[in-house]
């Protein structure tokens, strides 16, 4: 039994999960780290868009899970990962739920970046 809440996405907090027709490049110290045309973008209440990839689509040889965890009561328990580029590293940078909640499933399998905390996510025209 967890004490965590647990709510539901509604009119007072949306969530919408869509396909991004567009491919989205995510790089880090001048490597890149993900490439995909198959984003979900995750728009929730008034935050900005988030770009989810699939993590068969970054290149997790750069990637270390941390101990950082943190809990939304929309989507669940997020994890975390540092990328590390040439040594250098940028922490805490992506994070994932492992088990998202049923209104969110979608994102099952799927990473996002703070884009603070890389160098670039970029949305190209889907070739």
């Amino acid at each position: 039994m967890t004490d965590k809440p647990i709510l539901q996405p509604g009119p007072s907090h949306p969530i919408t999960i869509t396909a991004n027709p567009a491919r989205v490049v995510v790089s880090v110290g001048g490597k890149v780290v993900a490439d995909s045309q198959r984003v979900l973008t995750l728009r929730e209440a008034s935050y900005p868009p988030v770009q989810y990839v699939p993590i068969a689509d970054v290149d997790r040889s750069l990637l270390e899970r941390t101990d950082t965890a943190t809990y939304c009561p929309f989507k669940g328990d997020a994890s975390y990962y540092t990328v590390t580029v040439d040594g250098k590293q940028s922490v805490d940078a992506v994070w994932f739920y492992e088990s998202p909640y049923p209104a969110v499933a979608e994102i099952k399998d799927h990473v996002a970046f703070y884009p603070d905390r890389v160098d670039s996510i970029v949305e190209q025209p889907a070739t």
